[in-house]
This record gives C-alpha cells, structure tokens and sequence, in this order.
C-alpha cells in the first residue's frame, strides 16, 4: 500500500522552535516536500546548525517579542514574496509544584507557548488574507487537558493554545484560512533526564506501546497543511499512540 507524497513545491513555511526535535522534524519534513523552508528559534548555534543540516533558513528570535516576530515575517516575505504556512512549535519548560514556581517561571512559559502562538499568528495573517488563503499549525500537549503534576504553567499554556485555536479557526475561516492543533507524543530530548524506571512507566501508559519518532508528528502537520486537509479547521488532533483516549 504505498503512503501518501505531499508537494509544497513554490510554498514557503515557517517553524517556530525549530532547533531540534519535532520542530526541527517539521522543516525536514516540509523541505523534503519542496517548501522553502524558515527555521526559528532563540538558541542561534543549534538552528543554524538544523538549517544546514536539512538546507532551510536559519531565522533567529525570541518569539515572546513583538519586534521580533515582525521581523522574521518581514523577512520571509521579502524572501520569497509570501508564507502559506506557519507552524507555532516553539515552547519552554520551567517545572516545578505550583506554590514553588516563581513569577517568572509563570510569565516566561506563558509568554512563549502562547505569547509567541498568539505574536507569530497575528503577525501572519495580513499576509494570508492578502494571498487569499493559509495554513496555521499550533502545537499544544495532552498536559493542557488533562493536566500533570509540577507543570501548572505549562498546562495552563497548553490549554491556552488550544481555545486560541479554535477561536482563530472561527474569525479566519472566512479568509480561507485553517487554524489546527496537533497534540504530540514524541521522543524528544526532554526524554532523555527521566530515569529509565519512570521512563518505563511512561511508555506503559501509550497503548501503542512507544513514543513517536519526531518524524510521526511531522507528518501530521504536513498533512493539516496540506491541499488534503482543505476543509478541516479547529481541529485539535492527538498524534499520541493512543494515550489521550
């Protein structure tokens, strides 16, 4: 049974927090499909370092700042003379039991996971109107859901992402343009300082059995992106082995 062949050819795309990971999966994936592909990220280094490795652009920012997101838009449409579409990947973790979390522990995770979702979305979408269409991408957690202990300001944000989503999807409809979620459930390197005993535990609870290799989730923003997923918006779509259900 041969698998479906997306072609993004003459398309341009961004990808927030796209250093590594499921980020950095995401460009490879849309660069791979023939997008021209714009690599974002605070840490400088290791985004130039994925955008040499996979032949994207390297864009550095802090996507919590306004001035910044305008000017990573700016310069992909002076680029390429458009963006179709625009994948809000980028997060922070500051863990820690809620009497214990400072307010910048608080503020700083908030402004990144939905600061930036909300600053790269605004941002877009003049120019998405202007070309008559887009595709945005927001990346949200089962921990906005259904919660998990020691990550209040994270769960607050992910939840956060996912109402913003669903409200963007209603005011832009009319534009042509999409706005959906996935939910990830990917190996990741935030994986690697769990002990192995707890890790165990964690993968027994997927009834798949495993975590996703970053590239399972790659695959599903390409295909909300796509010509295929043309009449799906305010979607949020679990991409988890079946731990959600």
């Amino acid at each position: 049974m041969g698998g479906v062949t997306f072609d993004f050819g003459g398309r341009t795309v961004v990808v927030t927090g796209a250093a590594r990971g499921v980020g950095r999966a995401i460009g490879a994936q849309f660069h791979a499909a023939g997008a021209a592909v714009y690599l974002v990220d605070s840490d400088a280094g290791a985004v130039a370092q994925a955008a040499h490795e996979i032949g994207a652009v390297a864009l550095t920012a802090d996507v919590s700042d306004t001035a910044q997101v305008a000017d990573v838009v700016a310069r992909v449409v002076a680029d390429t003379g458009r963006l179709d579409v625009l994948v809000n990947n980028a997060g922070i973790l500051r863990d820690g039991m809620l009497w214990k979390l400072t307010d910048d522990d608080f503020e700083q995770v908030m402004a990144v996971h939905a600061g930036g979702t909300f600053r790269c979305t605004r941002a877009a979408v003049p120019h998405f109107r202007r070309q008559g269409g887009g595709r945005i991408i927001n990346v949200t957690s089962y921990t906005g859901l259904h919660g998990n202990i020691g990550q209040s300001n994270y769960a607050m944000a992910k939840a956060g992402i996912i109402g913003f989503t669903k409200t963007a999807a209603k005011e832009l409809a009319r534009y042509g343009i999409t706005v959906n979620a996935i939910s990830p459930n990917a190996h990741t390197r935030m994986l690697d300082s769990v002990p192995a005993g707890k890790l165990a535990e964690l993968t027994a609870a997927i009834p798949m059995g495993r975590f996703a290799d970053p590239s399972e989730m790659a695959a599903a923003v390409a295909f909300l992106a796509s010509d295929l997923a043309g009449y799906i918006t305010g979607v949020v779509l679990p991409v988890d082995g079946g731990i959600s259900i």
